[in-house]
């Protein structure tokens, strides 16, 4: 009798140990549980050449927040997919990774506590999709950050920072480019509604409009034109000025059904222009992702999470 209970132990221990999976038991019998949180940075991703913007940010957190492991996530499945099959094609061993993947993998290395931090501008579906993954995740306490306009003291902190680059009135005429949401149901258009009526009192010559949802491309360029300069400036109020800027706003194919925003200024003998960042030598699209106080937003949230871990 002595001798089976002393057997049984070690017979549980070896069936532990042969449970395969990526957070199996024998990683969960030889990993080291670390004190220190981790730090996951979700974004939605871009395929473009816009992707330096994260690069920036993680930056200017490694030096705000010095110590702490920092991951990457992005929420969007057509990005990964784009992203990680261009870089398979390049020989490049990285890959973007799903919220869930990036968690997982934390959890793996022995991570208990995460700070998860989305790079989301509005409180739209993309964000409450972001809540769903961490409220239902098990094995690990999370703290998640809000968007960047959770509050309305933010919209207004960031439309005075984003101001520096609008034309005064005396030149001309300036258009937010924003995302929008099909969607009427999130708390986004609420957002959406209350930056328009913030523009239209306090800057009279800045309209926004949306690609997609209740701000729309009519309503934007329709006061564009009406401009008394004739010069509209294009400013990209997304976090990232990718493909929808690339495109949308700023293409230059000639197409007569769907032209983009710029060339239906043009048409209308509207001189364009947009803003823009030179990083590193190279010349982008000035998205939010470029503007530091605009980051610093995000970092403070990061570091409230922190505290709260």
């Amino acid at each position: 009798m002595r001798r089976w209970t002393l057997t049984l132990p070690l017979l549980i221990l070896a069936a532990l140990w042969a449970v395969p999976g990526p957070a199996g038991a024998a990683q969960l019998l030889t990993r080291t549980l670390k004190d220190k949180p981790a730090i996951v940075i979700a974004a939605f991703g871009t395929s473009t050449r816009a992707q330096v913007t994260f690069d920036a940010f993680e930056k200017q957190l490694r030096k705000e927040v010095p110590g702490y492991e920092i991951r990457w996530a992005f929420t969007s499945e057509i990005i990964r997919e784009r992203v990680n099959k261009r870089w398979a094609k390049q020989g490049i061993q990285k890959r973007l990774k799903s919220l869930q993947q990036t968690l997982g993998d934390l959890e793996a290395e022995g991570y208990t506590k995460v700070v998860v931090q989305p790079l989301h501008i509005f409180p739209g579906e993309e964000y409450e999709e972001v809540l769903k993954i961490v409220e239902h995740y098990p094995g690990l306490r999370i703290e998640t950050g809000e968007t960047l306009l959770q509050r309305w003291e933010s919209l207004f902190e960031v439309v005075e920072v984003i101001s520096q680059d609008f034309l005064p009135p005396e030149e001309g005429c300036n258009v937010l480019t924003a995302h929008g949401t099909p969607s009427s149901h999130v708390g986004s258009n609420i957002t959406y509604l209350g930056l328009e009526r913030h523009l239209s009192k306090k800057y009279p010559n800045a309209f926004l409009g949306a690609v997609d949802g209740i701000i729309t491309r009519e309503d934007a360029l329709g006061a564009a034109k009406a401009c008394p300069k004739k010069r509209v400036r294009f400013i990209p109020f997304m976090y990232v000025a990718g493909d929808h800027i690339m495109n949308d706003i700023m293409g230059d194919e000639e197409d007569p059904e769907n032209p983009s925003w710029n060339t239906e200024l043009k048409r209308a003998g509207i001189q364009t222009d947009v803003t823009t960042v030179t990083y590193e030598g190279d010349t982008y699209y000035k998205g939010l992702g470029f503007y530091p106080e605009v980051n610093e937003i995000f970092i403070k949230e990061i570091q409230r999470a922190l505290k709260r871990l």
